[in-house]
C-alpha cells in the first residue's frame, strides 16, 4: 500500500466515521484490506480505492473498509469499578427517578459483539430492582458482521475471560467446553441495531434514553468528530439521564452541555434538568 492510497483510505475512513487512522496502523490496514482485493480481483489498492469510490455496490464496501480499519476487543464485565458504579449508585437513582413510569431505556453505543450491552442486563437482573419494569436495553455498533455475532449470544473463553464461575452459572448456558450462551430471558431484553454514531437522524429511530454507555469509542476520533457523537448522544438521553464513558476518556476540556458528576467510584455525565424535569 502506498503512503498516498493510505493517505487517500485514511480519509474516508474518517468522513465515514470520524476515526483517526495513525500512520503505524497502515500495514495493519494493508493485511486486513488484501484478502478483500484478491476476492474482487485488483491489482492494487489505487485500484481498490477506485472500485470504493465509484463501484455499484458502494454502500456495501464502505462497511468492508470500515470492518477493516476499527477495533473491536471487548469482553463482560469489563472496567469493573465503572460497573460498580453503576450498580451501585446509578441503577438506585434510575429506580427513583423512573418509578413512576417504571420504564427503563439503556444504550451501549459501539457495543461490538454485544458483551457490554448483554452484562447491562446481568447487572440489572442482579440488582433486583427493576422486576415488572418495562425495560429495554440497545446495543449499536458499525460493524454487520460484529452485530450478528451478538445476537447470537454466543462467546468462547476470551470473551468471558474475567466473568466469575458464579456469573456464569448464573447468566449462561454452556453449549460445548469452551462455549458459552446468554440464557435466553437476557438474550430477550437486548435488541441490536445498524448505526453510525455519526448520523443523528439514525440514533432518533432509538428511543431517548436514561443511561447510555459508550466507552472506548471516543479515544480513535479527534475533536470534531468527538463533539459531534457527543452531541448525538446528549439529544438521545433524557434530561438527568447519565453518559458513562471509558477509563481513559473524558469531557473535561470539551465544549458539551454534558456536566461532570462524581460518583463513589467513578465520574460521569448527565444532561442536565431542567427546572420542571425529572431524572437522577
Amino acid at each position: 500500500m502506498s503512503e498516498a492510497a493510505f493517505r487517500r483510505l485514511r480519509e474516508r475512513v474518517y468522513a465515514l466515521a470520524g476515526v483517526v487512522l495513525r500512520e503505524e496502523l497502515a500495514p495493519l490496514l494493508q493485511r486486513r484490506l488484501s484478502p478483500r482485493l484478491e476476492a474482487l480481483g485488483l491489482e492494487d489498492f489505487d485500484a481498490y480505492l477506485l472500485h470504493l469510490e465509484s463501484g455499484a455496490r458502494q454502500a456495501e464496501e464502505q462497511e468492508v473498509l470500515l470492518e477493516a480499519a476499527t477495533t473491536h476487543e471487548t469482553y463482560f464485565f469489563r472496567e469493573p469499578h465503572q460497573l460498580e458504579a453503576f450498580s451501585e449508585e446509578v441503577l438506585p437513582l434510575l429506580e427513583v427517578a423512573r418509578a413512576p413510569e417504571r420504564r427503563l431505556r439503556l444504550w451501549s453505543a459501539g457495543c461490538s459483539s454485544g458483551e457490554e450491552a448483554y452484562t447491562l442486563a446481568m447487572l440489572l437482573e442482579e440488582s433486583g430492582r427493576f422486576d415488572g419494569w418495562d425495560v429495554a436495553i440497545y446495543g449499536s455498533d458499525l460493524s454487520r458482521r460484529m452485530l450478528d455475532r451478538a445476537r447470537s449470544g454466543e462467546y468462547g473463553p476470551a470473551g468471558l475471560r474475567v466473568t466469575s464461575g458464579e456469573a456464569r452459572s448464573r447468566h449462561f448456558e454452556q453449549l460445548a467446553p469452551g462455549r458459552w450462551r446468554v440464557r435466553t430471558e437476557l438474550r430477550e431484553r437486548v435488541s441490536f441495531a445498524h448505526l453510525n454514531l455519526l448520523d443523528p437522524d439514525g440514533a432518533r429511530q432509538l428511543p431517548r434514553m436514561d443511561a447510555i454507555f459508550c466507552r472506548n469509542v471516543l479515544i480513535y476520533m479527534d475533536r470534531p468528530a468527538r463533539e459531534r457523537v457527543l452531541a448525538v448522544l446528549y439529544e438521545r438521553l433524557h434530561e438527568g439521564g447519565l453518559l458513562m464513558l471509558g477509563h481513559a476518556e473524558n469531557l473535561l476540556s470539551m465544549q458539551t452541555g454534558f456536566e461532570p458528576v462524581s460518583l463513589k467510584r467513578d465520574l460521569v455525565y448527565r444532561r442536565p434538568r431542567r427546572e420542571e424535569g425529572g431524572g437522577p
